[in-house]
């Protein structure tokens, strides 16, 4: 398949390469200079703009956040042909989605939300956990897409379930998170050395996917930095997407959000 790809940044880039690797031809929109010095590198046709990519049999997009989505994309859709698929990979609301037919000629664009869990060298080993929602003939081509960088691949229902699932994971694990980190403030208040009590939950009935991620990172400090800002963001789409719906979430947000790693703040950019 002939693939536009826009959102080249520490999990997109190593997307990119895995479906050059598939043998697709990969038209990809970057700004940086040795980003898209990069991408050139690897095999990826390089376009100017992002309406450049639309001109493909889909498109594959991992921007950050919604406000990102809405400033590049509704022009990407407008010029995507009615059969073409755009498989989103942003975390945020199903509202934007729907804010994007609003583009569409058609008035209801082939939009899968392909939200996924997993980190970048899940996506270079083949192995990022990836959830569709969409038209069933929409997610079959989005599951041909990212079974390049992605396994498991989980259909999760209508456009729009995706994020709800991968909202309400990201709730769980920052909740989890904040639990682990209590435990490793505790360990060094009772003289345990972080590294060691990591090793001994990797092992054992009281560890986590936060605590692997924890070790894998190198410690409290370097986790806390690399991955705040994504869970505050997910944390205020998921209030947000509670709130739309009528949910009464209080008594989970305020456990993802309150303890050692300061979630409380909306999104980051």
């Amino acid at each position: 398949m002939t693939i536009g790809f826009v959102g080249a940044g520490s999990i997109g880039e190593p997307m990119l390469e895995r479906l050059l690797t598939a043998g697709h031809r990969v038209r990809a929109y970057a700004r940086r200079p040795e980003v898209r010095a990069r991408l050139a590198a690897a095999g990826a046709e390089l376009v100017d703009r992002p309406p450049d990519i639309a001109d493909s049999d889909a498109v594959v997009s991992c921007l950050f956040s919604d406000a990102q989505v809405l400033d590049v994309l509704p022009g990407v859709v407008a010029a995507m042909d009615a059969h073409a698929v755009l498989v989103s990979h942003t975390t945020g609301l199903p509202a934007t989605l729907r804010r994007l037919d609003e583009a569409s000629p058609t008035g209801r664009a082939a939009i899968v939300d392909a939200a996924f869990s997993g980190t970048a060298q899940a996506v270079r080993d083949g192995r990022l956990t990836v959830y569709l929602g969409g038209e069933p003939e929409h997610v079959a081509t989005a599951r041909h897409i990212v079974s390049a960088y992605a396994d498991p691949v989980l259909a999760t229902g209508a456009r729009g379930s995706a994020l709800q699932v991968k909202l309400l994971n990201n709730l769980l694990f920052a909740g989890v998170t904040q639990l682990t980190l209590r435990g490793l403030q505790a360990g060094r208040a009772m003289g345990v050395d972080e590294d060691t009590l990591l090793a001994a939950l990797a092992v054992s009935s009281g560890g986590s996917t936060a605590a692997r991620y924890i070790a894998a990172r190198g410690g409290t400090e370097r986790y806390v930095a690399a991955v705040a800002p994504y869970l505050r963001k997910d944390l205020a789409a998921c209030a947000e997407a509670a709130a739309v719906a009528g949910l009464e979430m209080a008594e989970l947000l305020a456990a993802a959000r309150e303890g050692p790693m300061d979630l409380g703040g909306g999104a980051t950019g």
